[in-house]
């Protein structure tokens, strides 16, 4: 169990009770009671903790090691049927963006999203979930085959951002971006776009245009990170704290300025503490959605995903 930097006022608990398990496993006393009293007392500690997050601590949250990651969901969701397709057909395949065919009860849906890897070798391999250019065009290559095929696209979130290297500039990397989000207004299939995880700035946004949009409970979505915002505001990563309560970046945030269709409740202390219930939980979600969804002609989906998305924020014109 990896506990966070908020959390360690919990690891005299943790371990007073690991201690116990371990004498009522060696001897015949009963301890069950005694069991009882800490796991009470630690979830009551687990609650103050957890229902007094501040911005900067449910960034942490979306960070944790243990949170699963978007192929976990997939293969949830698909009970294991999902075939991952590569490349963009262009310059090479890009680690950090997945997507392929799955099957939801028996319906067959495009997964696209980022996966960060669940250690360090995967880490590496997957780019830290920050996609090149020909990430973004393997995706958009992917959602045009599931519009050819008229089937619908879940996109799953989770990134730090698009890969910020010399070379992912010089092939267009704000380019494959912005196509992205042209095309995805236009696409004529349904399309729902979950974030799991961390969503930050174009990274994000380049899977981002959806029908539906929605944030699990523990995540955030900005145009920066509360770190870069501080170096840039501060000249130091040492305010991100004050960075992650201006940006405005939770999900309670997001819903409240309307820029999102709603918030996935995780378990009790994060995803990462029950994965097989957060993983039903979005698998509903999705199956509510798209039987909604599907009933709307493709004119009517696009259209509407176009007035959703050019009605967010406000602003005044002024006659000079």
């Amino acid at each position: 169990m990896i506990l966070l930097e908020f959390e360690e006022t919990l690891i005299d608990l943790y371990e007073q009770l690991e201690k116990l398990r371990e004498i009522g496993e060696h001897s015949e006393i009963d301890i069950s009671a005694t069991v009882k009293e800490l796991e009470d007392k630690i979830t009551g500690k687990k609650k103050e903790i957890y229902f007094n997050l501040s911005p900067w601590q449910k960034v942490q949250i979306s960070r944790h090691p243990e949170r699963p990651y978007t192929l976990s969901y997939i293969n949830a969701i698909t009970n294991g049927d999902f075939i991952e397709l590569h490349g963009d057909r262009n310059v090479k395949d890009d680690n950090a963006m997945i997507g392929g065919f799955g099957s939801i009860d028996g319906q067959t849906v495009m997964f696209i999203g980022q996966q960060k890897g669940e250690n360090t070798k995967q880490r590496q391999y997957r780019n830290f979930g920050m996609a090149n250019p020909e990430g973004y065009r393997k995706a958009l290559r992917l959602m045009k085959l599931a519009e050819k095929f008229n089937k619908p696209i879940v996109t799953l979130i989770d990134t730090p951002g698009a890969f910020p290297g010399l070379e992912a500039e010089e092939r267009g990397q704000a380019e494959a971006i912005a196509k992205n989000l042209f095309e995805m207004f236009r696409v004529k299939v349904p399309i729902i776009v979950i974030i799991i995880g961390e969503g930050a700035s174009g990274g994000a946004i380049g899977i981002g245009v959806g029908d539906k949009v929605y944030m699990l409970e523990y995540t955030w979505y900005s145009v920066i990170s509360p770190e870069s915002c501080s170096q840039i505001l501060w000249r130091s990563w040492d305010y991100k704290k004050e960075a992650a309560q201006a940006l405005k970046l939770t999900a309670d945030d997001m819903q409240k300025n309307k820029l999102i269709d709603g918030i996935i409740k995780e378990p009790f202390g994060g995803a990462h503490n029950n994965p097989d219930e957060i993983f039903a939980t979005v698998k509903k979600v999705i199956i509510e959605d798209l039987a909604k969804l599907s009933t709307k002609k493709p004119d009517e989906l696009t259209n509407e995903r176009i007035k959703k998305f050019t009605e967010i924020g406000q602003f005044q014109e002024k006659e000079f």
